[in-house]
């Protein structure tokens, strides 16, 4: 077993998920890094693991992450893993690794589950370009700049969300993406009530609202990107005009983007007032 730092994902879910490399890993590493021991607890019994195992979170402090770094030094093999899917993905985790590269070490990523990828791959929107955005801001002022500042992103957005807090973010995002923009929402996956589906942001709203077992589990939330403007307007078309009209009078923000791009100008003015419409 090669002395170094191994990044090793576990399930998401059912529990037959895991590979057998990541098996055979923890398995014969000195020690496992794990999110909460506890939870790890169950997994390693179901596949009859007995490697030693130390609590690594958020919230450790840099002596720990110092000490097992230098048990790597010495020669000591150790796989970090969190409560489900991949490590550093929505995951403590970031800290040890650099801190282990920055040593020296050897870190060996190993692939595995991950909801968002697994999400992304049953929505049925555009993935040749995405954007993980990960959990938004608890607090609603944050939460709305956070979402006013991806509208106009032409990236699917891949979020996480609580299940006490769904409901919210999906109202939140009603004014701010439009009842009409396609979502997409994936509950337990790989589990015995995985959810998906894909439908306007509106309709999806309402339905989760008033079904009190969607809002139940882990979920991730996926939105299209908004529909393609017509004519010469794109994404980074209106990106400026949104910027350029909240800090200049209308007409000139028009002109000045106009000129830019080589529009007319009178035409950027009627989709500037659209836009702020």
């Amino acid at each position: 077993m090669e002395r170094c730092l191994y990044i090793v994902p576990t399930p998401i879910g059912n529990l037959a998920d895991i590979t057998i490399r990541a098996r055979e890993i923890l398995a014969s590493v000195d020690l496992i890094a794990a999110e909460d021991t506890r939870h790890s607890r169950k997994l390693l019994t179901h596949l009859d693991i007995d490697t030693p195992m130390c609590a690594y979170h958020e919230h450790v402090d840099n002596a720990i992450t110092d000490r097992l770094v230098a048990q790597i030094v010495d020669g000591k093999s150790i796989a970090l893993i969190s409560d489900a899917g991949t490590p550093l993905v929505s995951d403590p985790g970031f800290r040890l690794v650099r801190a282990a590269q920055d040593a020296g070490c050897t870190v060996i990523p190993l692939p595995g589950p991950c909801a968002a990828i697994a999400a992304l791959s049953a929505s049925g929107l555009p993935t040749d370009r995405f954007a993980f955005e990960g959990f938004l801001p608890a607090k609603a002022g944050p939460r709305d700049e956070r979402l006013r500042r991806l509208k106009l992103s032409d990236q699917t957005l891949v979020f996480y969300e609580a299940p006490h807090r769904i409901v919210d973010t999906l109202n939140a995002m009603l004014p701010i993406f439009g009842g009409e923009r396609e979502v997409v929402m994936a509950r337990e996956l790989t589990k015995s009530f995985e959810t998906i589906r894909r439908a306007p942001l509106g309709e999806l709203a309402q339905w989760v609202s008033e079904d009190t077992n969607q809002q139940r589990g882990e979920h991730v939330l996926m939105v299209g990107p908004p529909p393609k403007a017509t004519g010469s307007f794109d994404a980074s078309v209106d990106a400026l005009l949104i910027r350029l009209g909240a800090e200049l009078p209308p007409r000139k923000a028009a002109a000045l983007v106009a000129d830019i791009h080589g529009l007319k100008a009178r035409e950027v003015y009627e989709r500037l007032l659209e836009l702020k419409d």
